[in-house]
């Protein structure tokens, strides 16, 4: 069923909408919750219109700081839990209020990288998700910072949106920030910096160009906004940087004509197992491969077979995650491996026939299969 946004047509759509804290809080100490009302007001417009919106929201830590009054706190891991802590459920209260404005539901969902890794608890995540999603009722996801059981990290919530939008299978994503998108310099110190008005390849020379963090407030930079944007548009889902003051950006994210850098999907989008291989597991560990393997994989889409892998490091089990590096480290692919790490000793460089001969039995000729991977270059 097509909906008229600004004079397109446009057919159902879910969008994940990213705020980072600088955009939360206007540059300020505090949320500004003006601004915050107004972003609500355009996510309530696109859901009037029959879209779907789920919302990945920094800010606990902004709030838990200033719910406390600006407590001075040592710089450990331990403060920053505290604050997420007392701040998740300060932020949460002020979505509700904001959405109810319009008659409309929140329900919180709290992320970490364990609920992403383990296949279950994936699908278990996807189902929750597009359960509240179907119910009309506004999916607010962070990351657990406050059981947090590794040091936060930067740009946290710039890839857990993307994750996100896996989960729910969004059609865009929009990471808001407090820069008009991705320019050719930065416009912070060149005064000849170009908004970059459309990528289709994200390669070295982008990734140079993205910098590092931007933000004394949040963790994110536009460097972990373009990791985000390469894993969503490898799922086919398109994603769009732009600034979170700029009016309408929302409702024009679902135009002919966004603002900010828009990042085309990859024109084959991944089927959900491939999905979860990207989105999910951490690699446990990396098979360094030849020429010919590196050729097979990505120029023929072949399985890997034992006899183009060259080394093996790390620790993991059959059907765990691993990395498909180049002699000279460089990542080609991610899928799931056939045999553990003590196998893949034993059988490297080893003709596919012989794998019985030398394990005593064997998983296939494939050590990962060619369904179970994601190439990674382009």
């Amino acid at each position: 069923m097509a909906s008229e946004i600004h004079g397109q047509q446009t057919t159902k759509q879910t969008v994940v909408v990213k705020l980072g804290t600088s955009v939360l809080t206007g540059g300020s100490l505090a949320l500004n919750k003006a601004h915050m009302v107004e972003l609500v007001r355009q996510c309530a417009e696109l859901i009037k219109q029959g879209h779907a919106v789920v919302l990945v929201s920094s800010g606990a830590i902004a709030a838990g700081r200033e719910h406390l009054g600006y407590p001075e706190l040592p710089n450990a891991m331990s403060s920053k839990q505290l604050l997420a802590a007392v701040g998740q459920s300060q932020l949460i209260q002020v979505w509700e209020s904001l959405f109810s404005i319009y008659g409309l539901k929140i329900g919180q969902m709290l992320l970490t990288r364990a609920d992403l890794e383990d296949r279950e608890r994936f699908l278990n995540a996807r189902d929750t998700i597009n359960a509240l999603v179907e119910h009309g009722i506004i999916p607010v996801v962070n990351e657990n910072d406050a059981v947090a059981t590794t040091e936060i990290k930067v740009g946290d919530n710039d890839n857990l949106s993307a994750l996100v939008g896996i989960l729910c299978g969004a059609d865009k994503l929009l990471l808001l920030t407090d820069q008009a998108g991705l320019f050719t310099a930065d416009p912070r110190t060149n005064p000849d910096a170009e908004l970059i008005r459309e990528v289709t390849t994200i390669d070295e020379t982008l990734r140079k160009i993205a910098g590092g963090s931007g933000t004394t407030l949040g963790t994110g930079g536009m460097a972990t906004k373009l990791q985000a944007a390469d894993i969503a548009r490898r799922a086919g889902i398109e994603v769009i940087i732009a600034a979170g003051s700029a009016p309408n950006v929302v409702a024009d994210s679902l135009s002919d004509n966004p603002q900010g850098t828009r990042f085309l999907p990859l024109p084959e989008a991944l089927e959900n197992r491939k999905r979860w291989i990207l989105a999910g597991p951490s690699a446990s560990g990396d098979l360094v491969v030849d020429a010919g393997a590196v050729n097979a994989v990505i120029g023929k889409g072949s399985s890997l077979l034992a006899k183009g892998v060259v080394s093996v490091s790390g620790h993991f089990s059959r059907g765990e995650v691993v990395r498909i590096t180049t002699t000279d480290g460089q990542l080609i692919a991610k899928g799931i491996s056939g045999y553990s790490d003590s196998d893949m000793l034993k059988i490297v460089g080893k003709h596919s026939k012989d794998i019985n001969s030398i394990l005593g039995y064997d998983y296939g000729a494939e050590v990962i299969h060619r369904d179970d991977m994601v190439v990674i270059q382009e």
